[in-house]
């Protein structure tokens, strides 16, 4: 489905440089089409992102429906107004989640 592509292409993106300047595991709870945990992990290693939990705890966790994120993704959604509008949920370190939107 179409979360599982955005994944593909995440994971196809995410850099050395990407993981050295981010430092953040970040944790995607989507509900709907697609839905469920799946996560980015820009600490460890080469980084990696895919579907369940992350490879250890998340610093970020991020709420929000699939299909918003598929938009926020492919840029139809700017993640400050997700947020703003309640759309996006986050716990965890802000400023990592800051870092993550430079990142898209």
């Amino acid at each position: 489905g179409p979360v599982a592509e955005t994944f593909k292409v995440i994971q196809g993106a995410i850099t050395e440089e990407n993981v050295r300047s981010t430092q953040g595991i970040f944790q995607f709870e989507l509900s709907g089409d697609g839905g469920g945990m799946w996560y980015i992990d820009l600490k460890t290693k080469t980084g990696s992102a895919g579907f369940g939990k992350p490879p250890v705890t998340a610093d970020v966790v991020m709420s929000m429906s699939s299909a918003d994120f598929v938009k926020m993704f492919t840029g139809k959604l700017k993640p400050t107004m997700a947020f703003m509008s309640g759309k996006l949920k986050i716990k965890g370190n802000m400023a990592l989640a800051l870092k993550l939107e430079k990142m898209l």
